[in-house]
């Protein structure tokens, strides 16, 4: 009988006891490998270029660079790398922009190391999988039983690119140079973005993103 080569995965969640708990657990399972553990989205870019993982789990919410963001990354420098997002019920609206960045799997973050081992070996089978509460919130939306105007306002995904960059401090310049496009574009997005909201400055699209989970104060 021929042993399989283990999964290298990548852990990346800003809470330490967390991702320590996580590796400890897969420490004892043959299937995986734990290459190794980012605390931000910075990080977790920078180690999957070192590390080569063949998947990462990667948490929504994290400093310096969110896991949506980080996600984009590391796929457009390896688009072979498997990402499973790790969400919680207060981070779900995040979930189809984590689709449209190339996310392969979604896991709730107080899943058995087992469920999620199983995740892991699901996106390397080359399947799309969810975990079956975050897959009704999807199924909701596209339905239209929740249409994704509750959530959004009618924002396009760039326009909810940049607001939430502008909620993290940048400047339009800064924004513009990011994202690659011009200083006009970005200022005609937000101009969109503020008749859409029924806001007037950037203060209250802050609040607006806060209060949707884009960003957190």
């Amino acid at each position: 009988m021929i042993a399989t080569q283990a999964i290298g995965v990548l852990i990346a969640d800003d809470q330490s006891l967390f991702r320590a708990g996580l590796a400890k657990l897969f420490a004892d399972d043959p299937r995986v490998e734990v290459l190794g553990q980012a605390g931000d989205g910075e990080e977790a870019v920078r180690l999957a270029a070192k590390l080569k993982p063949d998947v990462v789990l990667m948490d929504v919410r994290m400093p310096k660079m969110d896991g949506i963001e980080a996600t984009r990354r590391i796929l457009e420098a390896n688009p072979e790398v498997k990402i499973v997002v790790l969400t919680t019920f207060d981070t779900d609206n995040q979930v189809i922009q984590a689709l449209q960045a190339g996310a392969s799997g979604f896991a709730i973050k107080d899943s058995t190391p087992q469920t999620i081992i199983h995740t892991i070996e699901a996106v390397m089978a080359g399947q799309r999988v969810m975990a079956s509460e975050v897959a009704q919130r999807v199924l909701d939306m596209l339905t239209g039983t929740k249409s994704p105007k509750e959530f959004y306002d009618g924002l396009t995904a760039r326009e909810i690119e940049i607001l939430r960059l502008q909620a993290s401090g940048m400047a339009n310049k800064q924004v513009a140079y990011k994202l690659g496009i011009s200083e006009k574009t970005v200022r005609n997005h937000v101009s969109n973005m503020y008749e859409k909201l029924g806001v007037y400055d950037r203060a209250q699209a802050v609040l607006y993103a806060v209060r949707k989970g884009l960003v957190e104060l």
